[in-house]
């Protein structure tokens, strides 16, 4: 199980920290993904962190946004800085043991979303 917390409403150029907890984190090979999806649009991969503490990034998130674990507390986070009102969306993280980072389809489990909304 996950679940997500640490979304909210911000002004343009402020920050947020996402943060997700779960059991993803007890075996030995993980893959844990943020993803979001706005209205009317497709779900997508925004950042990810593997059981090496390897991450990768959306391009256009690099430099904003960036994904860390702590792992004893079986936690997930995202810090998102200089939010813009194009990051508006729900924000889902999500556990899986491999394959392509950004497909939705490689992950087993998800939480239930924490929204992000900027004006």
């Amino acid at each position: 199980q996950l679940v997500e917390s640490g979304g909210g409403s911000v002004q343009a150029g402020e920050s947020l920290r996402l943060s997700c907890e779960g059991s993803g984190f007890t075996d030995s090979n993980y893959c844990m993904g943020w993803f979001r999806q706005a209205p009317g649009k497709e779900r997508e991969g925004v950042a990810a962190i593997d059981s090496d503490g390897a991450s990768i990034y959306l391009d256009s998130m690099k430099g904003r946004f960036t994904i860390s674990q702590d792992s004893a507390k079986n936690t997930l986070y995202l810090q998102m800085n200089n939010l813009k009102p194009e990051d508006t969306a729900m924000y889902y993280c999500a556990s899986g043991d491999g394959g392509k980072w950004d497909l939705t389809g490689s992950y087993n489990y998800w939480g239930q979303g924490t929204q992000v909304t900027v004006s």
